[in-house]
């Protein structure tokens, strides 16, 4: 974190925590005083709020973003032996998701502009014992939604999102959380919507599926003691709950001032070798992160730090490479825009609070890398050259 103005971090959560903390501290107060901790009136009325905001029936907030999807997934009936289609480039949890359902992922490569799933590879990969598709709306950018639905109804396939870094974010005239069967959002600390600890939510338009939802979170139960589902302990708490219906208040402002960063970014970085996100036409990027890619990341991002500018790697290993996950089958080469996303991807400071002088020092980090790099004395032929 930033704490003499040598520094430009790459989220600052308490520069955000500043600018409301009239909100928030006297809203946590008030759940403290209540007595009430757990399932009270403070996560009913974030779950409404929630629900009304993004466009949706029904909003179920749960104690994390992994256990959000979990729980879409065995709301739709997904069990042992299934398969669900998801993208080797997502945070693990996406992946591990699926095998706390007892279902097999089954991993697909990703558009190398969105970062988000290929559809023209979806079909390839669908078989007899499909039952779902998580697309991941990587970044801030969603997936291609229609065509993703499509591919799904043709095959009676169940549709759930994981749009842990996607709050707000629209395809098309549709705010993510509104579009699939079941949308699964994560309130990490440092998401565009994030909590002050743990904490995520499904968003549907099915009540069978809301209603079932509710019960897995809360032990399988409708009435206390009454368990007609095995269940799990996935309730939100009330202050976390509280906190989150003060910061959704500010949301779009926050994403605006997202976007206004990143088209700042965007007309700094021109010509400065690397390679910048990109918005579709359907959509609209809330940027999560902004997520440059360079071919010599690595050293860009020593070149940053060298110079006070804190950069991240959102994600240096493709699932299908980590260790933990060697037992899916899969190999180096499988998915070659997942892995080469791997390598070349970096980002940059990026969040509301971050101020025009320190973007500018990012910038002019990026700018100066990118001319040393061009007069560099390369080796051709034996002979020293400049690039």
């Amino acid at each position: 974190m930033e704490q003499n103005g040598n520094i430009v971090p790459l989220v600052d959560l308490r520069a955000q925590y500043e600018t409301i903390r009239r909100e928030v501290d006297p809203a946590v107060l008030r759940v403290l005083g209540s007595g009430s901790y757990v399932q009270g009136g403070e996560v009913k009325l974030f779950e409404q709020e929630f629900a009304d905001h993004v466009g949706a029936a029904h909003a179920i907030a749960v104690n994390s973003g992994t256990s959000a999807i979990h729980l879409a997934l065995l709301a739709a009936g997904i069990g042992r032996g299934d398969e669900v289609i998801t993208v080797a480039h997502t945070f693990v949890a996406t992946v591990a998701a699926i095998l706390y359902a007892d279902a097999v992922p089954i991993l697909v490569d990703i558009d190398p502009e969105t970062y988000a799933i290929d559809v023209e590879r979806i079909e390839a990969a669908i078989s007899p014992r499909t039952r779902a598709i998580i697309p991941v709306h990587l970044y801030g950018h969603p997936a291609q939604m229609d065509a993703i639905l499509d591919i799904a109804r043709r095959h009676n396939l169940t549709v759930i999102e994981d749009a842990a870094q996607a709050h707000g974010a629209r395809y098309k005239d549709r705010l993510v959380g509104s579009v699939g069967d079941l949308t699964c959002f994560s309130f990490y600390p440092s998401k565009n919507l994030g909590a002050y600890g743990e904490g995520g939510a499904v968003t549907t338009n099915r009540d069978d599926f809301d209603r079932t939802l509710r019960m897995l979170r809360d032990w399988g139960c409708e009435r206390k003691y009454h368990h007609q589902l095995k269940g799990f302990n996935y309730r939100l708490d009330e202050i976390q709950a509280t906190i989150l219906r003060v910061k959704l208040r500010h949301l779009d402002a926050w994403n605006q001032a997202r976007r206004d960063h990143a088209a700042a970014y965007a007309s700094g970085l021109q010509d400065s070798a690397v390679v910048l996100p990109v918005e579709k036409p359907w959509a609209l990027h809330v940027y999560y992160v902004y997520a440059v890619r360079s071919q010599a990341r690595d050293e860009l991002q020593q070149w940053l730090k060298a110079r006070g500018v804190e950069s991240g790697i959102h994600y240096p290993i493709p699932v299908h490479l980590q260790p933990a996950y060697s037992d899916l089958g899969y190999r180096k080469g499988d998915f070659p825009h997942a892995e080469l996303a791997a390598e070349q991807v970096l980002s940059l400071p990026l969040y509301p609070e971050l101020r025009p002088e320190q973007r500018a020092r990012a910038i002019e980090a990026v700018r100066d890398f990118a001319l040393e790099a061009a007069h560099r004395p390369v080796e051709v032929a034996g002979q020293a050259t400049l690039r």
